[in-house]
């Protein structure tokens, strides 16, 4: 070190090195890369050898099956974090127009046909309760943005809606300004943000995913940067000696700090993945329908009163029924404020010590 308490010229060099470094690391971990069509029909078909011989098959999914909603992920190359860190404007999507994904009914029919036993999700869209895919079969281990719950009432009571409940929430901030019908409490939204911990027993539904995890044999990984989930070592059978841990397949299209333990990685978009794999499996799959989804029949309508209690637009079983200024609505451009998608999932930008 130089007199005075400063770098000297070398350890500046190497300080200078290994920043470069670790730059070109995070920009090949953020690279995508693609297989070529016949290695990852290759892939599809091992793949689909261990959906068939898999004892107790577990999905893990994360925001890479929804971008074909046209729902943006975090960590792709148009990502939330990764424009947010490049210091450029995040926009809101109209998510009452996301309709679950050839993903999405894939892996419903997948759990129809018995062949997935359960699904642990990082997602707050919804849409594999849109789906079709049972509450049973399902965690959401960062909550449902169409949920508000009053914990108050014993058990919780649940309120499922046909809009975003999130308007007015954030991080450690989730009363929705509505109440309970049976005991008046202020209802609360159900996400999970960054820096919280998960405490409500639905739609995180953790019971079932940590048992789920312990039984299984296989877990197939889709469109999940996996660096949330692996700080769930419930999750991963980390108690188990390596040779019982489940076989672990992996879709997504960079790196994740899973690969090395993958049985098979497959680098490929999960559409073209599952599409591929239900037809090495020689299973249809279904089409989505509005007149069909869930959600409408396990909604609580709004009280009178509440009706101006929020300003998302509702999902509709048909353009017909949306009310007239909402029809052919665009996207908004406007930034995203609050929300399951605002504020609350946007990590803290780390504060510069003062010298």
């Amino acid at each position: 070190m130089a007199a005075g308490g400063g770098l000297s010229r070398s350890e500046r060099k190497a300080a200078e090195r290994v920043r470069r470094l670790r730059e070109e690391q995070q920009r090949e971990r953020l690279r995508q890369v693609c297989d070529d069509p016949e290695e990852l029909r290759r892939k599809v078909r091992e793949l689909a050898g261990a959906v068939r011989n898999a004892k107790f098959l577990v999905v893990y999914t994360g925001a890479g099956i929804s971008t074909a909603a046209s729902i943006p992920d975090y960590r792709g190359p148009n990502g939330v974090w990764t424009l947010l860190q490049k210091g450029r404007r995040v926009s809101a999507a109209d998510l009452s127009e996301a309709e679950p994904t050839l993903t999405h009914m894939s892996i419903a029919r997948l759990h129809e046909q018995k062949l997935v036993q359960h699904v642990v999700s990082q997602n707050c869209d919804g849409l594999h309760l849109r789906s079709g895919l049972p509450r049973t079969a399902i965690s959401e281990l960062h909550g449902n943005m169409y949920i508000e719950v009053c914990t108050s009432c014993s058990p919780n009571r649940e309120y499922v809606r046909t809009f975003d409940v999130t308007e007015r929430t954030a991080l450690h901030r989730h009363q929705t300004g509505r109440a309970c019908h049976k005991c008046g409490t202020p209802l609360r939204d159900t996400i999970v943000h960054f820096g919280e911990r998960g405490t409500l027993g639905q739609p995180l539904n953790w019971e079932a995913a940590t048992e789920a995890a312990s039984k299984a044999d296989t877990i197939l990984c889709l469109g999940s940067s996996l660096k949330v989930l692996k700080k769930y070592p419930r999750l991963w059978c980390m108690t188990k000696p390596p040779s019982r841990r489940p076989k672990l397949y992996i879709v997504n299209l960079q790196w994740t700090p899973k690969d090395d333990w993958a049985a098979l990685k497959l680098h490929g978009k999960c559409d073209d993945v599952m599409q591929l794999l239900m037809e090495e499996l020689g299973l249809e799959i279904p089409g989505y329908s509005r007149w069909q989804d869930p959600i409408f029949s396990l909604a609580t309508p709004l009280r009178a009163g509440e009706e101006g209690s929020h300003s998302r637009k509702s999902l509709c079983r048909s353009r017909e029924e949306a009310p007239s200024g909402d029809r052919g609505a665009p996207h908004s451009s406007a930034p995203i404020l609050g929300g399951w998608f605002g504020r609350g999932c946007a990590k803290r930008a780390k504060r510069k010590k003062a010298t």
